[in-house]
């Protein structure tokens, strides 16, 4: 199988480090030269391309499977439809052209399309209420998504907080000040291995799967949980109400406080996934472990 993997970042990398050794041919695409020589390290083929350029789409390679997993790098509702919905237009017309179209194509979406559910369970049953701009968009790009053209199958992996490697922030939680309500999380390796667990067994064509570790947990017990295991004293903590009196908070900002909910991932679980990281627990143990050596 030769998988193209257009925005390969954080998530791609690991993806494509995860493909290479199971023995499939992949590509990572990305737009900066740095970013390319990043690919090369992980041990496999990388190409310097905008994937929101037709024409320099038309220079990619053939690949049974296009695994669509860009970023548009924490900016507003206007850049991540470029992104999202833009982007995937132009690259999901070009392959689906071909003489040699994939087969699968596989865009990375978000937990954030469910919207405030008061903190209440969802899973891929529950309907899609965004609360931003930016959250409507990533529903759009869903939809673009499930339906591609030609005979190409489409799926969506929606990602939940995604911790691992450089993305900890362990100071964060045991320093505060927390606010309440829920994180919902998975570890940058089970993200990889979810994907690369779709496309191998052939599953899910045609459906959304929610990627999301075995436990939510709430803010503050995962703070307190991280102070007891760093040998810390607990951090400060702060109620919703509290963290919305705080000036100059745009009205996007003020929803994704006020969003709280727990993802099931039972779903993935029935697919057979099985989970290198099932919480938080085994997830953050080696930066721990590293927090400890370096006496915090």
């Amino acid at each position: 199988m030769t998988v193209l993997i257009l925005g390969c970042g954080y998530v791609g990398l690991e993806l494509g480090r995860q493909l290479t050794e199971a023995g499939e041919r992949v590509v990572g695409v990305r737009r900066s030269h740095s970013g390319i020589e990043a690919i090369e390290e992980a041990g496999f083929r990388g190409i310097q391309a905008d994937i929101t350029d037709a024409d320099a789409l038309s220079t990619l390679p053939d690949a049974d499977t296009v695994v669509f997993a860009a970023s548009s790098g924490g900016r507003g509702a206007e850049a991540a439809r470029e992104i999202y919905v833009e982007g995937q237009e132009v690259a999901l017309a070009e392959f689906a052209d071909r003489d040699d179209a994939p087969d699968r194509y596989l865009y990375t979406s978000s937990t954030g399309v469910y919207g405030d559910h008061d903190g209440d369970w969802v899973d891929e049953e529950t309907p899609l209420e965004p609360t931003t701009d930016k959250t409507e968009v990533l529903v759009e790009a869903e939809a673009v998504a499930l339906d591609p053209p030609g005979d190409i199958d489409g799926t969506v992996a929606r990602l939940a907080g995604i911790y691992g490697p450089d993305r900890y922030r362990l100071e964060r939680y045991i320093e505060g000040p927390v606010t309440e309500g829920f994180l919902n999380m998975v570890h940058r390796d089970d993200i990889a291995g979810a994907i690369a667990y779709l496309l191998d067994e052939d599953v899910a064509r045609g459906e959304a799967v929610l990627v999301v570790d075995n436990e939510p947990v709430q803010k503050w017990e995962f703070a307190d949980w991280l102070a007891e295991e760093c040998g810390v004293e607990s951090p400060p903590k702060r109620t919703t109400a509290e963290r919305l009196e705080e000036d100059g908070l745009s009205e996007a900002a003020q929803r994704r406080i006020q969003t709280s909910k727990r993802c099931r991932n039972t779903k993935l679980r029935e697919l057979g996934y099985e989970f290198t990281y099932p919480t938080f627990r085994e997830g953050y143990r080696d930066r721990i472990e590293q927090y400890l050596a370096s006496d915090g």
